[in-house]
């Protein structure tokens, strides 16, 4: 199982992107992960990752505490799939993207910066890995 934590548009924030690459880091004791920008007119997800469990993040999507998100990561890991996240830019998702997804979530109904929005989504990850390990993180 692999994770892919894509992001459109170049972070602004250094210190926040650090913060998310640090969580993946600390994941891939568990899962190889990989977190990096794309230009949707260069890279399509579904072409990509053809055998994946592709999941957007967009404000009208479905809210999931930290257990459902962990039993999203078991369910792909018991599967053998990898697992996609995309989180959108400044203007939100490509068109057709958001239908495209398998899950589309909501990390929170607050509006987040996109670069928090990848600090919260990589923190779940770890989260979620850490739960499913016994670590004694999650408490």
């Amino acid at each position: 199982m692999r994770i892919y934590l894509y992001y459109i548009g170049k972070p602004r924030d250094a210190h926040l992107n650090t913060v998310a690459a640090e969580y993946l880091k600390r994941s891939r004791r568990y899962a190889r992960c990989e977190m990096r920008e794309i230009h949707p007119a260069r890279f399509d997800p579904w072409t990509r990752h053809a055998g994946a469990r592709i999941a957007v993040l967009d404000a009208g999507g479905r809210s999931l505490d930290s257990a459902r998100f962990t039993a999203l990561v078991e369910r792909a890991e018991r599967e053998g799939r990898d697992l996609v996240f995309v989180v959108g830019g400044a203007e939100g998702l490509p068109e057709g993207w958001r239908e495209r997804a398998e899950v589309v979530l909501s990390l929170a109904p607050l509006t987040l910066p996109h670069e928090l929005a990848r600090v919260v989504l990589a923190e779940q990850i770890y989260r979620a890995f850490t739960t499913l390990r016994g670590h004694p993180y999650p408490r």
